[in-house]
């Protein structure tokens, strides 16, 4: 005996389409089509909120190394004098502050300048 799908079925398969809303061509009302594009698409998503970390922190540490440049310093010696020196900072906060605010990242530099 044939079942018919009725609103189960069509609320799964609208779920799918609501989602690929925006997609191009039939990725977005052929059903089929569309669930492999929203799986592509999560697997993509949760790849890139891995790699956005990887690259903020590049960013960073790029930042930094520009900053510490003029001060006769470059990136590793600097962190390493921050850890001699006992300074927390992690490197989002220095390159904001490199960024944001020169004079205090000139006082940060002078605390690894005089670290042992």
């Amino acid at each position: 005996m044939r079942v018919p799908g009725g609103v189960k079925h069509a609320r799964r398969r609208r779920k799918i389409l609501d989602l690929t809303k925006g997609f191009k061509g039939k990725r977005k009302n052929c059903y089929r089509i569309a669930k492999q594009s929203l799986l592509k698409a999560l697997r993509h998503h949760y790849v890139s909120r891995k790699l956005r970390k990887r690259t903020m922190r590049r960013l960073w540490i790029v930042r930094i190394g520009a900053a510490v440049r003029p001060y006769g310093f470059n990136y590793s010696r600097f962190m390493g004098a921050l850890r001699r020196a006992g300074v927390g900072l992690n490197r989002k906060v220095l390159s904001e502050l490199a960024l944001r605010d020169p004079e205090a990242f000139a006082k940060v530099v002078e605390v690894a300048k005089s670290a042992p």
